[in-house]
């Protein structure tokens, strides 16, 4: 029983932010309280304190996940490219492609809440200031690695906030249209 109550502990972090999540999902940003999550864990208040001290905390770490999967998932597109990281825009549009029509409240909810905690942004600054870099070495053109890379933060930030709703359709001929533009720009840089 020791090595279950150990792994129960170990995982406490993550139940904390799939709860925290969940919450967000269904109520959005102004239902995420401490109260909430530990509800929604199973977990007593200060249980969830005990790993994230503030709301605040929680949603820089919920700000965090979302960073890595966002970073998991451009990284597994590079290396399915040939040659690997042939194309760092073609990668970030593949995986914008595979993510913009991700269904539930939590992206707006989260976003949100990161707005209103300016700490939960600095890693989503510092990726992006590190894609403008990766894109100005390779670009053909100034500026044009910027374009694109914008682009793609636009679409789904517009997508996320709800100021747009393409089918299906009109998203795959924009996300087409990405990948004409990133093609040309990897074979100029």
């Amino acid at each position: 029983m020791e090595p279950r109550t150990r792994s129960r502990r170990e995982d406490r972090p993550e139940v904390i932010l799939d709860a925290a999540e969940s919450v967000m999902r269904r109520q959005g940003a102004r239902a995420l309280t401490i109260d909430a999550v530990a509800a929604e864990a199973a977990l007593s208040k200060g249980g969830v304190l005990h790993h994230y001290a503030s709301k605040d905390a929680l949603i820089c770490a919920l700000a965090k996940r979302k960073l890595q999967r966002l970073r998991e998932g451009i990284a597994a597109h590079e290396a399915s490219q040939h040659p690997p990281s042939a194309s760092p825009a073609l990668a970030m549009i593949a995986n914008a492609r595979d993510t913009y029509c991700e269904e539930g409240g939590f992206p707006r909810a989260l976003l949100v809440a990161s707005a209103e905690t300016p700490n939960a942004l600095a890693d989503f600054r510092t990726f992006v200031a590190e894609r403008l870099d990766q894109m100005a070495r390779i670009e053909g053109r100034p500026g044009a690695g910027a374009v694109l890379t914008f682009a793609i933060i636009g679409l789904l930030v517009g997508r996320t906030l709800g100021f747009h709703d393409l089918t299906g359709e009109q998203a795959d001929r924009v996300f087409d249209a990405l990948e004409v533009l990133a093609g040309e720009l990897g074979a100029k840089g």
